[in-house]
């Protein structure tokens, strides 16, 4: 196999870009807070560099967690740094930093950029009403672009979504920073490999799911194909290893025991409610719920055209990369912490085929969902799991609706078994075109029409 030469350059984010050109535009003649959030490792951070890399007064800072007082001092060298001014008297609060921040910009139009904002709540809980009044008595008139970004979801939902938090509704854009699509992610193999295939593209969308700081560690190591993939995740000091902790205890806080135990069960096929209560021996209703709408971490997957109240619901980890984290590390960490990776990737061999046969479900309906071409994309199945198609995607205005088995091996699809499990969903779909197909890895760089 040949690979080019290895340079990470800026993929994608196009839209995210001139969405923020067109924010610091709008900033001209009337202040703007952008709100910008993300999963850690997705790109947050190089984003808002590139937005303001040509930008010779955009201040970037940092939050770290240190005190205050620390970090006023390290705030203040870098403004003074960019935007040549000197305050007037002196700073030791964010508070007084910010009301001269904003006395600035209305003098000078300036990018504002704070980054891991949330962290502010654990330093100073204050400095959220500290800022709403700032912001207040001084927007009009001012020229700032501030954006505002953070890793944690929870908080900084609670920061700007919440109606009893200080900084509720005073943003004016918000902005969800999401992993790289799938032409994206094989627009970067194909630069990387020369001729790449599914044999690239596939491990790199189950172990990746196309969060930016992972396809550049892979990129980094040369791991290709599924193979040298599992060398480096399953390694001495991989960034891999302890990754899902690392980026969902801030998250989760310090009951992330319980979460984790349910999260493993849904990695491992466990992915009804009944199913998971059975295993831990209570109620999980609580959990289920924080771990969908309060920290975005799981979804519901019910039938396409399933009613509201339907109760065939299914939980899926949305993030692929958790989800193999969950399924093969977490679940197998006590061989992991004494070093015994062979061991953990026999596991891994072993039931790879049975775990990327629901990846690649994934991976075509996220293919197709991104296609832009069907109004409705989702699976079919009914009561006990009978008559399961995987794939089913619609256009309305072409009433033209697809059918689909996805099998790895192209050999096994079985197209009039798919015909005979359709039958009672088309009998509300007499005036539609249907077209039964199979998808299997030889597919996946197939374009959905």
């Amino acid at each position: 196999m040949h690979y080019n030469k290895l340079i990470m350059r800026f993929y994608n984010r196009e839209s995210e870009l001139e969405n923020l050109a067109l924010i610091k535009k709008r900033s001209l003649t009337n202040a703007q807070m952008t709100v910008m959030v993300g999963r850690r490792r997705i790109g947050k951070t190089s984003l808002i560099k590139k937005s303001i890399d040509q930008d010779s007064t955009a201040v970037y800072l940092f939050v770290a967690k240190k005190s205050e007082q620390l970090l006023c001092a390290e705030f203040l060298e870098l403004i003074q740094f960019q935007l040549k001014k000197q305050p007037h008297g002196e700073i030791t609060q964010f508070s007084q930093l910010f009301s001269w921040l904003m006395d600035i910009s209305k003098e000078i139009p300036f990018t504002l950029a704070i980054d891991e904002f949330q962290e502010f709540l654990s330093i100073n809980p204050s400095i959220m009403s500290e800022m709403q009044n700032i912001w207040d008595s001084n927007k009009e008139g001012s020229q700032i672009n501030l954006i505002l970004c953070g890793s944690i979801y929870s908080l900084m939902k609670r920061i700007f979504e919440n109606s009893k938090e200080p900084l509720f509704s005073r943003a004016t854009a918000r902005m969800n920073i999401k992993p790289f699509k799938i032409n994206v992610l094989q627009e970067i193999l194909q630069d990387q490999v020369k001729n790449a295939s599914y044999q690239n593209i596939f491990p790199f969308y189950i172990f990746t799911g196309g969060v930016a700081k992972y396809v550049e560690n892979l990129i980094m190591a040369e791991a290709f194909d599924l193979e040298s993939i599992l060398n480096e995740i399953f390694r001495e000091n991989s960034l891999f290893l302890d990754e899902g902790k690392n980026v969902l205890t801030d998250e989760l806080g310090k009951d992330y025991h319980t979460h984790f135990s349910i999260l493993t069960l849904i990695a491992s096929s466990k992915t009804s409610r009944t199913e998971i209560e059975s295993i831990l021996g209570g109620s999980i209703g609580g959990f289920l719920d924080r771990l969908e709408n309060e920290y975005q971490i799981i979804e519901k997957v019910k039938p396409i055209f399933a009613k509201p109240n339907s109760r065939k619901i299914k939980y899926q980890i949305k993030d692929n990369f958790l989800n193999f984290w969950f399924r093969f590390i977490y679940k197998n960490r006590s061989a992991i912490e004494i070093g015994n990776y062979d061991y953990v990737k026999e596991i891994v061999n072993r039931d790879f085929n049975t775990f990327s046969g629901h990846m690649l479900e994934r991976y075509f309906r996220q293919q197709f969902e991104e296609s832009g071409n069907f109004s409705m994309v989702g699976n079919y199945w009914e009561k006990g799991n009978l008559n399961e198609i995987d794939l089913i995607a619609i256009n309305e205005l072409e009433k033209k609706m697809i059918l689909a088995e996805v099998k790895l091996n192209k050999k096994k699809i079985d197209l009039k078994k798919l015909e005979s499990k359709s039958e009672k969903l088309l009998k509300d779909f007499k005036e539609y075109k249907i077209e039964y197909t199979g998808l299997s890895l030889e597919d996946m760089q197939r374009k959905n029409k």
